[in-house]
């Protein structure tokens, strides 16, 4: 009977942990949801760099400490809204994709540019400065 219980218990917490970070999709470990799922999808940062029109240093800087390449990552911000996928796309830029987060690889991409775009520049990434490229 101590078993089962110590069991139940163990498979609660587990639960409980899994729901705010993701599945390791939320290293902030706050996420009330997943927005991308729970099943990370690591991708190629050159590669999906290589696709846009930006300096490509920077982008490679840019995503591996946003995301890390992973297109499934989610972070929650204290404003309550989601940054998500490979280039962690604001919750106020989903416009760009019908108003859905932008998950996949080909839709993340495609906002980045938007954004990027908008402002000829990543200085809306939070990681532009650190990259050196604001």
């Amino acid at each position: 009977m101590k078993v089962v219980v110590l069991f139940a218990i163990v498979a609660c917490l587990v639960a409980l942990v899994s729901a705010n970070t993701c599945g390791g999709n939320c290293p902030s470990n706050d996420c009330p949801s997943c927005p991308c799922g729970t099943a990370a999808a690591h991708i190629n940062i050159a590669d999906i760099c290589s696709k846009g029109p930006w300096n490509q240093a920077c982008c490679r800087c840019i995503v591996s400490h946003e995301s890390g390449g992973n297109a499934h990552a989610a972070n929650y911000n204290t404003n309550g809204s989601f940054d998500v996928g490979v280039f962690q796309i604001n919750r106020v830029n989903w416009a760009c994709n019908g108003g859905n987060a932008p998950c996949d690889v080909a839709s993340n991409l495609k906002c980045a540019i938007d954004v990027w775009n908008q402002h000829r520049s990543f200085s809306p990434w939070s990681t532009c400065r650190g990259c050196g490229c604001c």
